[in-house]
């Protein structure tokens, strides 16, 4: 049975809730984490689960190992949308050892770090610890965090507008600070630097790492392994939920539209907003029982074992536990599906070499992965 429903908005989005009859479900591929908020594929035949209260667990052959590939909780804040909150590993990872976090220190400053592997203890090394780089953090909430890098060997890094509600210091539509943003850098070398390319190196008036901007809280991006494009979930304020995409070859400074606008609705002013500008969403839902309340970015399938996904977008809401599928439609707009109803906060979505998708239980502690 299929239930369709329009979500009133730009000519851009339309809605299909369905029922989706794909032959898939959801297999425990190990047990015992601890709220766990992201997953990282570094190219060794592992995944590796970042924990919020600061420790990154390595799963391998259906069980988590014990003890920590990183240890952070002494020096980091926790507790609602603080702590260890992002993973990276380097696409030469299994030669160079490299792997980044996104963490929040004692002060509650969202703080990118570098750390190195030490291969006699298969563990990452404490000591090799150098930040990279610090944002102060005007409030506790909407601190991003996300970590990914490109397709063009760059460090992508999310980061929220600073919290608080309804972004009271303005900082969305303002790409002179880091907060709202979506950064795209260098890490090449020993420390960081603005990617070449970014579109705002020359601005004096803007900050040179910045990529993307007006962004409230992007939770969970990821980049579709076939064609390059960026998908970005990005989590509305009170009424609206969004997907925002940018295709591949862009050339960045796209403004994504927080606080102008909530999702494809104007927030301030909250009618007639000029939108002139704008890159708006993809995909937008209403804070609703059918739907929910926080979105987790996912991932454009590309992996094997579900031919029917092929091609198909995949994200979730973290208050209702659905799962979605989106495509674009021929006439621009786009179809979402509702593909699963899992019970649990999906916290984030995870990517391996073969393309296989995953899913966290951030409360029930247990990673998924999408199977026949």
């Amino acid at each position: 049975m299929e239930q369709t429903r329009r979500v009133a908005a730009a000519a851009l989005v339309a809605l299909l809730l369905a029922s989706a009859a794909w032959a898939q479900t959801l297999e425990p591929v190990a047990r015992g984490l601890v709220q766990p908020v992201a997953v990282a594929d570094a190219g060794d035949g592992r995944l590796y689960v970042a924990e919020q209260g600061g420790r990154v667990r390595v799963v391998e052959g259906g069980r988590v190992l014990p003890g920590a590939f990183l240890d952070v909780s002494s020096g980091i804040s926790t507790g609602g949308e603080r702590g260890l909150l992002g993973l990276a590993f380097s696409p030469d990872y299994v030669s160079s050892g490299r792997l980044y976090v996104d963490l929040t220190d004692r002060q509650g400053a969202t703080v990118l770090v570098r750390y190195l592997r030490d291969a006699s203890a298969d563990r990452a090394d404490p000591a090799s610890a150098q930040v990279l780089l610090r944002v102060a953090q005007p409030y506790a909430n909407h601190n991003g965090g996300g970590l990914l890098f490109g397709p063009d060997g760059f460090l992508y890094w999310g980061l929220g507008d600073g919290g608080s509600g309804g972004d009271p210091q303005a900082n969305g539509q303002d790409p002179a600070t880091l907060l709202g943003t979506l950064l795209r850098l260098d890490v090449s070398g020993d420390g960081l630097r603005p990617a070449a390319g970014n579109p705002f190196l020359e601005r004096p008036d803007a900050r040179p790492e910045v990529w993307l901007y007006g962004l409230r809280n992007p939770w969970r991006f990821s980049f579709d392994r076939a064609t390059g494009d960026l998908y970005i979930g990005d989590v509305g304020q009170n009424a609206y939920e969004e997907i925002d995409r940018i295709p591949a070859g862009s050339t960045g400074g796209a403004n994504l539209g927080w606080n102008v606008m909530e999702g494809d609705h104007c927030y301030q002013p909250a009618e007639g907003c000029d939108r002139a500008g704008l890159t708006l969403p993809i995909v937008t839902y209403p804070h609703a029982a059918a739907w929910g309340n926080s979105v987790t970015g996912g991932y454009v399938y590309r992996g094997s074992a579900l031919p029917a996904l092929q091609g198909a977008y995949l994200f979730a809401d973290f208050g209702s536990g659905r799962v979605w599928t989106a495509r674009p439609a021929s006439d621009g707009t786009w179809t979402v599906e509702l593909l699963l109803e899992t019970g649990f906060n999906v916290s984030t979505f995870g990517e391996d070499a073969a393309g296989e998708l995953y899913l966290a239980d951030y409360g029930g502690g247990v990673l998924y992965k999408l199977v026949p």
